[in-house]
């Protein structure tokens, strides 16, 4: 199979690639691409681990399924296009940012500078129909992205993994808690961001963990100004 991620994350997850489920997956997504708005766009579903190679994840962020709405979705985790409107679970997170280290919040929504520095923005499906949130869960995304959060805790440089809401909270079970490092609260979806994810203070307890690991923290200010690349 030619390799379609381009950095070591294939080495890592080929294995999977070789698997029935997966094979299924791909038949699945080449007759819902070739009928339906599918969000991301193809060449963009696998863009977490191109971002951010295995050897430099320093965190990971779990979100669930990919933004359903146009324009939006790009492979990574909570993170919009330029130029689109921010996600209220995206200004949520952006409010916390502030008061947890005083970092101002910007007016897009574009994640690439926490990926570049070692942030996998990972969700666990990484496809949607447009309009149609959860449309691919169950068809075989989740066994893939679980093997990568194997794949994660079992490197011996220790993972720091921040889990909002219960369905990623119900991931914990795949994670060595003893060698990793979990930060967990409730989503910052409007739903739910009064009920613990307010005041958690995500963002400097994982730049202390990090500093406690002898490990450069994250710079969380975003550019004022990005372009997609």
């Amino acid at each position: 199979m030619k390799p379609f991620i381009h950095n070591d994350w294939w080495e890592v997850l080929q294995p999977e690639f070789e698997k029935s489920y997966y094979q299924d997956l791909r038949k699945f997504l080449v007759n819902e691409y070739n009928h339906y708005d599918i969000h991301p766009a193809a060449g963009k579903i696998y863009e977490a681990f191109e971002w951010t190679p295995f050897s430099k994840v320093k965190v990971v962020i779990l979100g669930q399924d990919p933004y359903h709405e146009p324009n939006q979705a790009h492979g990574l985790s909570f993170s919009v296009m330029p130029g689109v409107k921010l996600p209220p679970s995206l200004r949520n997170i952006y409010k916390e940012l502030q008061d947890d280290l005083g970092i101002k919040p910007v007016n897009h929504g574009y994640l690439e500078k926490w990926a570049k520095q070692g942030v996998l923005l990972l969700n666990s499906v990484l496809t949607v129909r447009n309009g149609q949130a959860f449309s691919h869960k169950g068809k075989g995304w989740e066994q893939l992205t679980d093997a990568a959060i194997k794949k994660l805790s079992a490197r011996p440089e220790p993972v720091i993994f921040i889990l909002w809401g219960g369905a990623a909270r119900s991931k914990i079970k795949l994670i060595n808690t003893d060698t990793n490092i979990v930060i967990q609260s409730a989503h910052p979806s409007p739903l739910s961001a009064y009920r613990g994810f307010f005041g958690s203070k995500p963002f400097s307890k994982t730049n202390d963990a990090l500093k406690a690991l002898g490990e450069q923290p994250i710079d969380w200010q975003l550019p004022e100004h990005v372009s997609m690349k």
